[in-house]
């Protein structure tokens, strides 16, 4: 469909560059990265049983890389629902890490940070719509639960041939017999 041809680089553009910008130029996301990452790493060692690596910078690039892939991908229109979940779970560390908007006294700071944020979670909800589209398909699961219900039919009717078969080799198991005797 066209909207989607038109749609999907225009939401994939922000992804993109400000993943190539990052990429760039790491270390100017890495003060805001460092809470978010020191929680996320903290949180996972508890329940992990490896350690997950602190380097904030690593992080950031890692982040800009998905971004980067996913949103290159999601503008392409190769594999839409996948790109659309990467780059979903990506905005939300960003978002958090980016944009505290309740940190900040200034009230013009406090809402250049707040306007970023709920920008982000716009994104958000379109990347969720994004991630469920199925451009007017079955989605995976209708169609495992329909070819499920036709092995079962397929299955079913086998087994009755089956049962028939049998009851006529029966009968005439039991005609041949009589005849015999």
């Amino acid at each position: 469909m066209l909207v989607r041809r038109i749609a999907r680089p225009l939401l994939a553009s922000s992804f993109i560059y400000g993943g190539i910008d990052t990429l760039r130029n790491p270390q100017t996301r890495v003060p805001g990265a460092k809470p978010v990452v020191d929680q996320i790493a903290r949180t996972a060692d508890q329940q992990l049983p490896v350690q997950v690596p602190r380097d904030v910078e690593q992080w950031v690039r890692i982040d800009a890389g998905i971004k980067v892939g996913a949103g290159s991908l999601f503008a392409l229109g190769k594999f839409p629902r996948l790109a659309a979940l990467a780059m979903a779970g990506s905005i939300v560390p960003t978002t958090l890490a980016g944009h505290r908007f309740w940190e900040h006294e200034d009230p013009e700071e406090r809402f250049g940070q707040l306007s970023n944020f709920l920008k982000n979670a716009g994104l958000l909800g379109g990347l969720l719509i994004a991630a469920v589209d199925t451009e007017g398909r079955p989605s995976v699961g209708y169609r495992a639960r329909r070819a499920a219900k036709r092995a079962a039919s397929a299955t079913e009717r086998s087994l009755e041939d089956a049962q028939k078969r049998a009851a006529k080799a029966e009968k005439r198991t039991k005609k041949q017999m009589k005849k015999a005797s």
